[in-house]
């Protein structure tokens, strides 16, 4: 039985869209380290190791697609410098990190555990994801869930 999903075409998908923006490999270190504060060139090199130019290509993608912002700040003595900031754009990439801290945790971490959790601030509990339908059900398994073509969906082979 051929997969319904071979009757649309993908030339307009979000998915592919938006790993043009994210899915180079460093892209998701970088966003780790904005959400944990770390917004400054120096303190991300320091932290992490990315190669400079690596570094100032996602950073400049990033800002070029709308996910960070890039804000002047001066040290006593220095040159003008930027550190970076997230937009809303950037803010609505969270559940997306925590998801994939998740699967990490779930199939890469070490003996010990995570190095990381991530917690309400209120109450301190873990924060996780979790697919919710529109209507307010909780889905136990992504198995529960199924794709269907959307509004901008177009039939396979079809003219834009």
């Amino acid at each position: 039985m051929r997969p319904a999903a071979l009757e649309w075409s993908v030339e307009n998908c979000t998915v592919g869209r938006a790993m043009a923006v994210l899915g180079e490999r460093w892209t998701f270190v970088v966003l780790r380290e904005v959400f944990n504060g770390v917004r400054r060139f120096d303190d991300m090199r320091r932290h992490t190791d990315i190669p400079r130019q690596v570094l100032t290509n996602r950073l400049a993608t990033l800002v070029e697609q709308g996910v960070l912002r890039r804000e002047p700040y001066r040290e006593p003595g220095e040159r003008l410098r930027h550190e970076y900031r997230l937009t809303e754009k950037g803010f609505d990439l969270y559940p997306v990190l925590v998801a994939v801290w998740e699967w990490g945790d779930r199939y890469l971490a070490d003996p010990d555990g995570s190095p990381v959790t991530v917690a309400h601030r209120d109450c301190g509990a873990t924060v996780g994801v979790q697919l919710v339908c529109s209507e307010g059900h909780v889905l136990k398994s992504p198995r529960e869930a199924a794709t269907r073509p959307g509004p901008g969906a177009r039939p396979f082979g079809a003219q834009a």
